[in-house]
């Protein structure tokens, strides 16, 4: 198979990361729910890390629902989005720098690291909403997080990640469509 072949694929036997995708709902409800809680800043924020904790095994819960293998080793570029994943271990070391510099500004901080790394799975699953969604996102968090609370961003956050969900829903099922 050649790389088009191959990223053609990946995308369709990863239904272009769906899992995570809609696994990120459900981080960024949380994330919502904590901002909403009468605690401490720093409290919030520490909370704020862990509901990241879920992802992987709300992804893996969610590939059982949707039948997508997250671990398929028949695709070479398998490697490559692993690859993509870990370089946002990378970012967040920047989130916790805020965490104890700019405190109140952690939520728009991660937001904008969130929706920064999707930017290279535009390139890896061919789809225009991840590049979209990867620009839209950061710069959606520096502006509703200058102007608004963390818990509006989250919200924001939460309701852009449904809608993504769904317009990844809608480009594998073209995927599909079109190869029948």
């Amino acid at each position: 198979m050649n790389i088009d072949e191959l990223r053609n694929d990946i995308a369709k036997e990863q239904k272009k990361g769906l899992p995570f995708i809609i696994a990120s709902v459900i981080i960024w409800t949380l994330i919502l729910i904590v901002t909403c809680l009468e605690l401490p800043l720093q409290t919030k924020n520490l909370f704020v890390f862990c509901c990241s904790c879920p992802l992987m095994p709300l992804a893996m819960l969610i590939s059982k629902i949707i039948k997508v293998d997250l671990f398929s080793k028949k695709n070479p570029l398998g490697n490559l989005g692993f690859l993509f994943t870990l370089n946002q271990f990378l970012y967040i070391l920047i989130v916790m720098w805020v965490f104890n510099a700019v405190p109140e500004k952690m939520v728009m901080v991660y937001g904008m690291v969130f929706g920064a790394h999707l930017l290279p799975y535009s390139w890896l699953y061919r789809s225009i909403a991840y590049r979209v969604v990867a620009i839209f996102l950061p710069i959606m968090a520096l502006i509703v997080g200058h102007i608004f609370t963390a818990t509006v961003l989250a919200g924001a956050f939460a309701l852009t990640e449904v809608v993504f969900s769904i317009i990844l829903f809608f480009e594998v099922k073209s995927m599909n469509t079109v190869e029948q």
